[in-house]
């Protein structure tokens, strides 16, 4: 195997575990690091398949006891029946808009114009979300009614929108629905399992021909950075937001969509992705 690859497997392992979860895009950033390490290939979308299911698992591993008492209790425990209920319900905006746009905007929005331009206004979007007074109804995940998911759900759907941010649409939609910080971050972390769950299994189906054994130590090492880095990007961000707000991830957005905007136009980088 050559090291070189496995080199960039770990580096694009850990750009997806740091951003998959954090309101900056994961997939804008695997489209511009895939870009600068020339790894934007057909071999290079299905590395990206298989380190975003490692970071899913990340967070499954984190949230294991509630993961296990939800499941366990189902049957009989209504908390856990309108839990799951929720995230079913949120779930299904972005899964049905998904399979009936997702082959159109990647034709046409997976480009760098594009994608920093949606960098730049989620940005905007955060820092304007962040001024307005937060009216907290729902301090837990457990106190959430089927409407205030199906609304987190319809946020989630700005996501199809490459560079836009799954986690950024779901937080900052919360935020605006009502629901606390804690509460928006870990609603959103919960809703990426079955999300990004059935994006995996969508595009293993329609790219297995391109699956090689001969891969395997290329997907190892990228899932393994992608596992523990994005583990460790969830238990800080949790601490994060207790004493700091998303201005930050906001500022970052704005400056990163500019310089991907500023270096095509000068022609320093070419963002053929």
């Amino acid at each position: 195997m050559d090291t070189l690859l496995l080199i960039k497997a770990a580096i694009l392992g850990v750009v997806e575990g740091l951003t998959e979860f954090l309101p900056v895009s994961s997939t804008g950033h695997l489209i511009m690091a895939g870009d600068l390490l020339n790894f934007n290939d057909e071999k290079g979308k299905v590395f990206e398949i298989v380190i975003q299911f490692a970071a899913i698992l990340a967070v499954c591993w984190e949230y294991r006891a509630k993961i296990i008492s939800v499941v366990g209790s189902l049957p009989h425990k209504k908390a856990s029946q309108r839990f799951t209920a929720n995230l079913l319900i949120a779930f299904m905006p972005a899964a049905v808009l998904g399979l009936l746009f997702a082959s159109k905007i990647k034709d046409y929005l997976f480009a760098p114009v594009p994608v920093a331009l949606a960098f730049i206004i989620g940005g905007v979007v955060i820092l304007w979300a962040e001024k307005r007074e937060h009216k907290v109804r729902i301090e837990n995940v457990d106190n959430m009614g089927w409407k205030d998911a199906l609304k987190v759900g319809f946020a989630q759907t700005l996501a199809l929108i490459p560079g836009t941010s799954r986690s950024g649409a779901t937080i900052i939609g919360g935020l605006l629905f009502g629901l606390s910080r804690t509460a928006a971050t870990e609603f959103s972390f919960f809703l990426a399992i079955p999300t990004l769950t059935a994006a995996t299994f969508y595009e293993v189906v329609k790219y297995r021909h391109l699956f090689h054994g001969s891969d395997m130590n290329m997907f190892l090492v990228g899932s393994i950075t992608s596992f523990i880095s994005a583990f460790l990007c969830v238990r800080w961000l949790l601490r994060y937001i207790s004493h700091h707000d998303f201005s930050a991830f906001a500022w970052y957005r704005i400056a990163f969509g500019l310089a991907v905007l500023g270096t095509d136009y000068a022609g320093w980088v070419h963002w053929s992705a």
